[in-house]
């Protein structure tokens, strides 16, 4: 792994520190939001819009401050989901690690303490913004000083990985427009789908949405700004997607183009890229601890992992994920073998079969120890991290700056039986 000249051997440091290890290079999200907000800015000149850009690092992609920091410091403003994510903002901001201005979106149900808590921040000033999902936030809001915004499940279907039939999020077109003026009313919000799969996807609810907007912002002056979701992709599986550059051109040309057509002032737009963002940069290792014939499947073999996907990687299991999965060590082997991956857990779901196909590593015959990387771990997997068979969680490993810092030590018995009351 390179870091401008800074070079890691990840076999070595896997050698000293040993498995089941999650590296995290905080360079690529720092990279990736440099670019990204520098990109949309670009074309934003370019093109002649006159709104502006905010780039949302969503919390519940991976809330580790080895992420969210490093995001924020190159110009990520914050959307949380949650009480409990609010909360870490709000002892960053009173530690002072956040400028006050930072902009910070409230998506999830809003609960009477997650409520309170963004009162609170509000009126000390802070720039919290609440987005509403349903009447009984809308009538709660009705006493909220400040700025709001709305979301809709906009009535479009796109070509998704994931998309979903059913959205319980925000309000419908209709009952979005019957609603006439809502209080200090600064945000449309809409998020349709994750894993979107083509820039035409991106490209037909924008223009929905803007005539949405424009139909809003004769009853609502005071609207201004467009939040158009996550979705942006990262290519897990080899196939070809579109670029960061040229998804970013055609969002701010249609956005520019389509509000033109409308007769509507250009919007400030927002986009909420977390797994864009966070996926990349984590890797995770496990060593091969055991290979077992399949005898059904007489071609593969079984390579049993020191850790657990249901566990580490749940997205294995939960939506069958897939990944992309390389030997760290004996590269130049001169026998490769078709597999299966096998976790560490006493359940038969706790597997890796890349969707029925196989993993092709080097044959256990000549080769003292194995390692396996899965790349792109970054979003999602740490959050929704459990502990089935109380298996003990990866250590997590920073590397920077050409130096490895321990994170987080692999949990021991203790630590884990301390979190079932043991």
């Amino acid at each position: 792994m390179r870091e401008g000249n800074y070079q890691y051997n990840i076999h070595k440091i896997v050698q000293k520190y040993g498995t089941s290890t999650e590296i995290v290079f905080p360079t690529i999200i720092e990279n990736r939001v440099r670019d990204l907000i520098e990109t949309f800015n670009a074309y934003i000149k370019i093109l002649g819009y006159r709104g502006r850009f905010y780039y949302h690092y969503p919390m519940k992609v991976n809330q580790n401050k080895e992420f969210v920091l490093p995001a924020v410091a190159e110009g990520a403003n914050l959307d949380v989901s949650s009480r409990n994510e609010l909360y870490l903002v709000k002892k960053m901001i009173e530690s002072e690690r956040f400028n006050a201005k930072i902009r910070v979106t409230c998506n999830g149900p809003k609960t009477p303490t997650y409520m309170d808590l963004i009162e609170e921040l509000r009126a000390k000033g802070f720039n919290i913004v609440p987005i509403i999902e349903d009447y009984v936030e809308l009538e709660r809001m009705k006493k909220f000083g400040g700025p709001v915004g709305i979301r809709v499940n906009l009535n479009v279907k796109i070509k998704s990985h994931w998309d979903k039939k059913f959205n319980r999020f925000g309000f419908t077109e209709e009952e979005l427009l019957k609603l006439g003026k809502v209080r200090n009313l600064t945000i449309l919000h809409y998020h349709i789908s994750s894993q979107m799969e083509s820039v035409e996807s991106f490209v037909k609810p924008l223009k929905r949405a803007l005539e949405l907007f424009q139909k809003l912002k004769e009853k609502n002056p005071g609207l201004d700004t467009l939040d158009i979701g996550g979705g942006a992709a990262v290519p897990y599986e080899k196939k070809r997607l579109y670029t960061g550059k040229n998804l970013i051109q055609r969002i701010v040309k249609t956005a520019k183009s389509h509000a033109d057509k409308l007769g509507l002032r250009h919007p400030n737009l927002i986009v909420e890229w977390g797994r864009y963002v966070a996926a990349p940069a984590q890797m995770t290792i496990y060593k091969i601890l055991a290979e077992k014939t399949i005898e059904t499947k007489s071609d593969k073999r079984w390579y049993v992992i020191d850790g657990s996907f249901m566990n580490d990687l749940i997205d294995s299991w939960a939506i069958h994920q897939k990944w992309h999965v390389i030997p760290v060590n004996a590269l130049h082997a001169r026998k490769l073998v078709k597999t299966w991956l096998a976790g560490s857990s006493c359940d038969s779901d706790d597997k890796y079969t890349a969707g029925g196909m196989h993993i092709l590593l080097p044959s256990l015959e000549n080769v003292d120890e194995l390692y396996v990387a899965i790349l792109d771990t970054g979003a999602y997997q740490d959050p929704l991290a459990s502990h089935h068979c109380l298996l003990s969680s990866p250590a997590k490993l920073i590397a920077g700056n050409g130096e490895i810092k321990l994170a987080r030590k692999r949990e021991q018995p203790e630590d884990v039986g301390k979190l079932f009351g043991w």
